[in-house]
């Protein structure tokens, strides 16, 4: 249990007691179609938006996908979720998302079927280094889906630069943030994007799987781990498998059996060489400008060029 894991930590930088009663429900049903979600625009229009930082999260680039998702299409799928930033904005009816990294869909969850159980968690952490690095510790997958998910943020909000990096052994080690003030329990927030994933279907698996599930007039956005740019720029170790270049391969075969099934595409990647010479036939490609912000220094950090695929 993850209880007795971390009970031995002393107070006052100690992790509460974790209650027994914190268990979760079963995935929610999907129930509904269209989009967008009549519900959740009529009374918190726009208000839910990413409870997690990710390494090249899509919010600033909202404005460039927007015109090119189609207008109308039936099942939402998103296999790489990550920070959710499109999902939360498009707030369609039926999706599905899905991810390798069993603690970030863990944490999905945890936020839909018991929000404020976590809430009630996550608040109870204080920004500390010495309470951060036990937490780095802590053997989390032994928990429930709410512990994973105050464990997962809490680290989120509180590592350096909101990295999520795993070694071969499945073990976070991002260092402390240092910063002055984070928010690490956006409880308003938590809130809405919990209401907005109440009818999404929250999957672990692979990005092949949409395959099986994808159907004609569906709508499926890619947003991988990018090929790197540099040697330098490499950071793909958000699961302790990696995600390579026969990986990136597999992924465009998978986008190419989709369109050919007559399923809508969406894709983002790096302005990478290899990423032109991957989707070079049968793809248009569009270059957008977006930031850089993982450097570790200010000075590495800057407007670069991603491209948009479909």
């Amino acid at each position: 249990m993850l209880e007795r894991a971390i009970r031995p930590i002393p107070t006052p930088t100690a992790v509460p007691p974790l209650s027994r009663d914190l268990r979760q429900k079963g995935p929610g049903p999907l129930k509904a179609r269209g989009r967008p979600r009549p519900d959740i625009r009529e009374f918190e229009p726009a208000s839910a938006k990413p409870f997690i930082k990710w390494v090249g999260g899509k919010r600033q680039l909202l404005g460039e996908l927007e015109p090119r998702i189609p207008t109308r299409f039936n099942t939402y799928h998103e296999p790489f979720v990550g920070g959710g930033a499109l999902f939360f904005h498009l707030l369609p009816e039926r999706a599905v998302l899905s991810d390798t990294n069993e603690r970030l869909v863990r944490t999905y969850r945890g936020i839909r079927d018991s929000v404020e159980n976590v809430i009630e968690l996550l608040a109870s952490y204080p920004h500390d280094r010495e309470f951060f690095l036990k937490m780095r510790g802590v053997q989390v997958d032994q928990g429930t889906d709410v512990e994973v998910a105050a464990w997962f943020i809490y680290l989120n909000r509180t590592g350096f630069n909101g990295l999520y990096r795993v070694n071969r052994a499945n073990v976070y080690n991002v260092p402390f943030g240092d910063y002055e003030n984070p928010t690490i329990c956006d409880a308003d927030n938590l809130r809405a994007c919990s209401k907005s994933l109440k009818y999404t279907d929250i999957r672990h698996e692979s990005f092949e799987a949409v395959l099986d599930r994808a159907n004609p007039g569906d709508f499926v956005y890619f947003d991988p781990p990018y090929v790197p740019l540099s040697a330098s720029s490499s950071f793909t170790s958000y699961t302790s498998g990696g995600f390579g270049m026969a990986e990136q391969q597999k992924l465009r075969d998978v986008a190419r059996d989709l369109k050919a099934n007559g399923v809508r595409v969406l894709l983002s990647n790096s302005s990478a060489p290899e990423v032109f010479s991957l989707y070079g036939d049968g793809f248009e490609l569009q270059t957008v400008g977006a930031t850089r912000a993982i450097n570790c220094k200010a000075a590495g950090r800057g407007r670069i060029q991603e491209l948009i695929i479909r």
